[in-house]
């Protein structure tokens, strides 16, 4: 794939061709290692308007099944960390929006270009847990970023919930397996006439509609309970 990556990367008015070929590769990958999508959406998705997606994050799946079951072009907000990855590295760094976040400079940097882009007409994506918590954790507390650029651009916030992550591709290697990913997407929260100030309130109630599902779904809580998930399984990178 690499000349095709090579191309689709080098100019922004290509994104649209490297997104469909990403979900190709997306769905390649979910379906080929035996797991299934499972769909719930509570209100469905316009190809002609932006979004702010914002699902839990407990899988180095969950970027994958993002990408193949949304039919519009997203730009993901990334750790600059993953740079180092040989190859994907090179790739990742010409298409995610990538931020230093102990860096004012470089979440400065962040708003600058989710402006440029959101005026394309693509969507973004944010894990607004800002990392892969430990298996023990529900659901980590949010940042702020995701929620301050959806009120700023007047898009809407998407809360997903992925509930099978951490059974079917744990950080453990002792633990997964094929299965069925369900996913379910609630109704889009509004951002229209918010101002900064309800930034807060926001990412509180999105918070709170993902938490609810999390807490209430029995296999996701059997995972979340299980033995030892007090140990944290670290990426190489960190």
């Amino acid at each position: 794939m690499v000349p095709f990556l090579l191309v689709l990367t080098s100019k922004e008015e290509y994104y649209p061709t490297f997104w469909k070929m990403v979900r190709l590769w997306a769905k390649v990958l979910i379906y080929g290692m035996g797991f299934r999508l499972k769909i719930q959406a509570d209100e469905v998705l316009d190809r002609k308007k932006s979004y702010m997606f914002c699902p839990n994050h407990a899988s180095l799946m969950d970027p994958f099944v993002l990408i193949a079951l949304s039919k519009n072009p997203i730009v993901f907000v990334g750790k600059q960390e993953f740079v180092k990855i040989p190859i994907f590295g090179f790739f990742y760094k010409r298409v995610v929006i990538m931020v230093d976040r102990t860096s004012p400079k470089s979440r400065k940097r962040v708003y600058e270009m989710a402006k440029k882009r959101l005026q394309n007409g693509v969507s973004m994506a944010i894990f607004p847990e800002g990392l892969v918590p430990t298996e023990n954790v529900i659901l980590a507390p949010f940042k702020n970023g995701a929620f301050s650029l959806a009120i700023e651009y007047e898009i809407p916030i998407v809360p997903q919930v992925y509930l099978d992550g951490k059974r079917l591709f744990s950080w453990d290697f002792f633990k997964g397996g094929p299965g069925v990913f369900r996913i379910r997407q609630h109704k889009f929260i509004q951002t229209k006439d918010l101002e900064q100030s309800d930034m807060q309130k926001l990412k509180e109630k999105t918070f709170n509609i993902i938490y609810n599902d999390l807490v209430n779904d029995k296999k996701y809580m059997k995972d979340t309970n299980r033995p030892n998930n007090e140990r944290e399984f670290k990426s190489p990178l960190s």
